[in-house]
């Protein structure tokens, strides 16, 4: 039998999820820049004395060893060996924190195990620190945004937004559109509302040639009008279970309503009554 071997040096990591597995251990769901989303136990890690109890939060870049290769092909499941804290990103606070765990979410349920996204986690670590300096929901809608965008290019399921699908002719500045899963881009009749070309084109541009603020940028300006057609693309993909972090924020505001009205909306979740 061929030895199993340890990883050969420290990989980027953020923390997904986690979970109890034992009195002493977790269970934790890693997204690994090089490994993409990979399960790990973190052996002891409840342990009051435990190096890592106070590593594996959420929203935090981390240095990660793990005790597997991953040329072994049966490992599902790594051992976790080591973790540390590498700094550079500050957590989201407040209502930051529902927006930060949606983003997790959506990482949990549409990216396939051992797959990797190098350009997705530096989207990701970019995304984190918006939403730690968003002053507003406001802000942090368009953080949001910019992120679904980002995945559904990443994960290949978004049309190019500069082209009309169906004609393959380009998307005219003055005019209205709107884009989903099965039609892709589609020019809307004169006088219908939906995104205007201009938007689309900005929005394509910076998916293809700028990083995270030039993406949030662009999509400023049409943040309203792209929750619709985002949720549409997103629910397609992601099926008929809700996401949780919606259900939760939904019962925060029937809680805290109307004082916790304001607070930010999920592409994934029902427009907000108007």
């Amino acid at each position: 039998m061929t030895p199993r071997r340890a990883s050969a040096g420290p990989l980027p990591a953020f923390v997904l999820h986690s979970h109890d597995w034992s009195e002493t251990s977790l269970i934790v769901e890693l997204f690994i820049r090089e490994r993409g989303r990979v399960v790990v136990v973190a052996k002891g890690a409840k342990r009051p004395y435990s190096q890592l109890r106070p590593v594996l939060l959420p929203f935090q870049r981390l240095l990660v060893q793990l005790g597997r290769s991953p040329a072994d092909e049966a490992a599902e499941v790594h051992t976790l060996r080591s973790a540390e804290w590498a700094g550079g990103v500050p957590s989201p606070g407040g209502a930051g924190l529902f927006a930060g765990f949606y983003v997790n979410e959506l990482l949990l349920r549409l990216l396939a195990r051992q797959d990797p996204h190098p350009h997705l986690f530096d989207v990701y670590a970019d995304t984190v620190m918006a939403l730690a300096g968003a002053a507003d929901d406001a802000a942090r809608e368009v953080v949001l945004r910019a992120f679904e965008l980002a995945l559904l290019r990443e994960l290949g399921v978004l049309p190019e937004l500069g082209v009309v699908t169906q004609s393959a002719q380009a998307v005219g500045t003055e005019g209205r559109y709107s884009f989903d899963s099965e039609v892709g881009v589609l020019a809307l009749p004169r006088g219908q509302a939906g995104l205007p070309g201009a938007a689309l084109v900005a929005i394509e541009a910076a998916l293809l040639h700028g990083g995270g603020a030039a993406l949030r940028e662009a999509a400023a300006p049409v943040v309203a009008e792209l929750r619709a057609p985002l949720r549409k693309v997103l629910h397609y993909h992601l099926g008929p279970s809700a996401l949780r972090t919606r259900t939760v924020m939904q019962g925060v505001k029937n809680l805290l309503d109307p004082a916790h009205a304001a607070a930010p909306v999920l592409a994934g979740s029902p427009a907000r009554p108007r």
